[in-house]
């Protein structure tokens, strides 16, 4: 077993530690109903469970009513390293004393950032562009596959999410928009899920090959023949934290590098470590011609990152890829003192340890609740797939909200998403902890079966 992490010392003993009558407490009532007579678009995270936080501290977090919850969330995929990891915070407070923002322009720490993205990263990804959001860096790499191959339709699958601008956006139709969503020459397939497969074999597994080959259809008979690039998560998020089969991207390798395809993997949510390696690709022995980096980058500072392989990587330079904030020396401070926590501490080895302890528990959990239909996960991106009935599998909502707000009210906070309850907790965290918050999310389905006459 790799070493603990460095940090603060935090003992289950710590967490929860709830002062209030009821959550969210008062202070936090009077407080949220106050922005919200400005603040519009609320998540379903926030209109779940409506606290107001004051500060963090490594895996924990505490609102202004002084209650104090184990952070499931890591800020929604964001602070990998814990909240205000000090050598983050110390770097981006040097920067912010030294030098804030010079546009494009060199500095030595972009420099040494990018020598260590080179260095961390597998393959030959080697054409960098940095950003301040995923969808930006998104966008440019859709713009860069078109530059690279001067074609201009994208594939992609139901339900990845991609971010919230128009390109992005028509990468994955996405629910609340008013009005048409999709851009002209969008077009989405059907992605591999073991639990809901779409296709399968005579012995009930799922048949990936039969994906592909529908894929080769759509290619040939749904596009204009001018497709640049099939763009993808590796596990889908907003999902639910669905990951494919392990012949998935092997296979979708081949197809794309057989058709004169891009192959852009959006790792915006599962980079840095979130599942036990830098990229999520790296389980598939898969290089994407073209990668987007964010969320745990920067351990919460807004740094994102679009890379090329290089035969792509001139491309770059025909697609205006420059930005007002990205790579800027705060953020390049943070993105490399992250990268190098992640080193010195051995957090890759230690994510993909507490993945396997996890899902070890989560299995258990499953046997004994018949409201669990489906667990899974790699590293700290995990996942519990909550039904009406485990043969059916039909989607519970009602019991996926029953459960979010039960575990938070018990000092978890945590994701929602439907019947999907999502875990990305700090990769920072201690196995004693990360069994607790299993425990209180066990718990909370308990009581919502019970609630909902099960058992």
């Amino acid at each position: 077993m790799p070493a603990s992490p460095k940090g603060p010392a935090m003992s289950s003993a710590a967490f929860p530690h709830m002062v209030t009558a009821g959550v969210p407490g008062p202070r936090s009532q009077e407080l949220h109903a106050r922005a919200c007579r400005l603040m519009k678009g609320y998540s379903s995270q926030v209109r779940l469970f409506p606290v107001v936080f004051e500060k963090g501290e490594g895996v924990s977090l505490t609102d202004v009513d002084g209650n104090t919850y184990l952070d499931f969330s890591s800020g929604i995929y964001v602070t990998s390293l814990g909240h205000c990891h000090p050598k983050v915070s110390e770097a981006v407070a040097r920067y912010a004393h030294t030098l804030m923002n010079c546009h494009d322009f060199t500095t030595p720490i972009k420099v040494a950032l990018l020598e260590k993205l080179e260095q961390v990263l597998p393959g030959d990804l080697s054409g960098m562009q940095l950003y301040d959001s995923g969808t930006t860096a998104v966008e440019a790499g859709m713009r860069l596959c078109r530059a690279a191959t001067d074609k201009w339709e994208f594939l992609s699958c139901f339900r990845d999410f991609h971010g919230k601008t128009l390109g992005a956006v028509s990468c994955a139709v996405f629910k609340g928009t008013d009005g048409p969503t999709r851009a002209p020459g969008f077009h989405m397939l059907p992605r591999p899920d073991p639990y809901r497969p779409h296709w399968t074999k005579p012995d009930g597994t799922i048949d990936t090959d039969a994906y592909l080959a529908y894929y080769d259809q759509y290619l040939r008979e749904g596009t204009a023949g001018k497709a640049a690039a099939f763009v993808l998560e590796p596990v889908q998020g907003w999902a639910g934290s669905v990951f494919p089969p392990d012949d998935f991207f092997p296979k979708l390798r081949r197809f794309c590098d057989d058709r004169g395809l891009l192959l852009m993997a959006d790792e915006v949510l599962t980079c840095m470590g979130r599942t036990g390696t830098w990229l999520c690709m790296e389980h598939w022995d898969v290089v994407p011609d073209v990668v987007t980096l964010g969320k745990g980058l920067g351990n919460g500072f807004p740094v994102t990152a679009m890379i090329a392989r290089a035969p792509y990587s001139e491309a770059v330079e025909r697609i205006s890829a420059s930005t007002s904030y990205g790579g800027n020396p705060m953020a390049c401070a943070a993105a490399l003192a992250a990268i190098e926590v992640i080193e010195e501490e051995n957090l890759l080895d230690h994510s993909a340890m507490l993945g396997e302890l996890m899902l070890s528990r989560m299995h258990e959990m499953q046997r004994r609740h018949p409201i669990i239909g489906h667990v899974r996960g790699k590293g700290c991106l995990l996942g519990i797939e909550l039904v009406k009935d485990q043969r059916t599998k039909e989607p519970f909502d009602e019991a996926g909200a029953r459960v979010y707000q039960r575990a938070f009210e018990k000092g978890l906070a945590w994701i929602p998403a439907g019947h999907i309850l999502r875990m990305s907790p700090p990769i920072i965290m201690s196995p004693e902890l990360a069994l607790k918050g299993l425990e209180m999310i066990e718990d909370a389905i308990a009581e919502t079966e019970r609630e909902l006459g099960y058992g």
